[in-house]
């Protein structure tokens, strides 16, 4: 919340303070975020190993980065929907089934790149 009291760089700075817990409350509670940031690591290790342009390590922290906020966002939007409605509703669990697409498609939309930036590396050491 806002502290009227607070000047402009300690409302940045109490900014980032609840930015940094958002994604400590992420990478620790919420399962799906462990796994796309476990899958993030490996493909930062993946480009130092295949030494990726800086061009392919634009295109995959970008994408790296889509796929964290629509899985962010996802959980937001799930978190919301169960505080409102705790009970299994039908039109709770339409939004729910369709914030739950935007990470699946970031996810394979990351998937088609990954294999454009990897496939023809992998090809070439076999």
């Amino acid at each position: 919340m806002k502290n009227p009291n607070d000047g402009f760089v300690k409302g940045r700075v109490r900014s980032v303070k609840f930015a940094l817990k958002g994604v400590w409350l992420l990478i620790s509670t919420e399962d799906s975020i462990k796994v796309q940031t476990l899958t993030a690591i490996i493909v930062t290790i993946m480009g130092f190993y295949f030494s990726i342009s800086p061009t392919e390590w634009m295109i995959q922290l970008l994408v790296i980065g889509m796929v964290l906020v629509a899985e962010a966002l996802n959980t937001a939007v799930e978190k919301v929907a169960d505080f409102i409605h705790p009970d299994y509703h039908e039109k709770i669990g339409f939004i729910k089934d369709v914030a739950a697409g935007a990470p699946a498609f970031a996810a394979i939309i990351s998937l088609i790149i990954a294999s454009i930036i990897y496939i023809p590396k992998i090809i070439l050491i076999f």
